[in-house]
């Protein structure tokens, strides 16, 4: 449980920090000064997820393609990526089937299509399969709920605004920048 004053000024630098043309470093700052997430603590379903603009190449791809968030029904039963389709229907996809590769080199509105057309590809794209875990993992300091990849070189570190909300960053192989994102508790 997070204090109830820290956790409102925590949210208030994040909503600050999604708002502003933040750099890197100011979300590394924010995320730097929250406490740790604990598995624990978040394996409890569905996440919504959003973006923290930073300049990044990969800004907005995920948004652009429909993402909608993560699930976490247990440290072993991660669904790391789920879309939501035209239909607004949320289903998980299997990682291996992004074409990752394409982030920060193909411009982001010639990933609308894609948005477009999750209905007609997903039973391609769709996964029935736990694709992540979690455990708490040791980054920048502090021990903290992470979302581990099944199958690609990326590890997800999660640290706590409040109860209901995480500030995540991608520890990508090959990644030379961070990427940051948001995931809030559906209810």
């Amino acid at each position: 449980m997070v204090a109830a004053d820290s956790a409102t000024d925590a949210a208030a630098r994040l909503r600050a920090l999604i708002a502003a043309d933040a750099t890197a470093d100011q979300a590394w700052e924010l995320f730097d000064s929250l406490p740790a997430a604990r598995v624990e603590d978040v394996t409890s379903g569905r996440w919504r997820g959003a973006e923290v603009g930073t300049g990044h190449p990969w800004d907005g791809m995920l948004a652009e393609t429909g993402w909608y968030g993560k699930q976490f029904d247990s440290a072993d039963e991660v669904q790391p990526l789920l879309f939501a389709g035209p239909d607004g229907k949320i289903f998980p996809v299997d990682p291996r089937r992004v074409p990752l590769f394409l982030a920060g080199k193909v411009p982001v509105t010639a990933l609308r299509p894609v948005r477009q057309s999750l209905g007609a590809l997903r039973p391609l794209l769709r996964t029935g399969t736990s694709r992540a875990r979690l455990r708490n993992l040791e980054f920048r300091g502090k021990s903290s709920a992470a979302m581990i990849y099944d199958h690609l070189p990326i590890i997800d570190i999660f640290r706590r605004v409040d109860d209901d909300t995480l500030l995540g960053v991608m520890d990508k192989r090959g990644l030379r920048e961070p990427y940051f994102f948001v995931l809030y508790r559906d209810r």
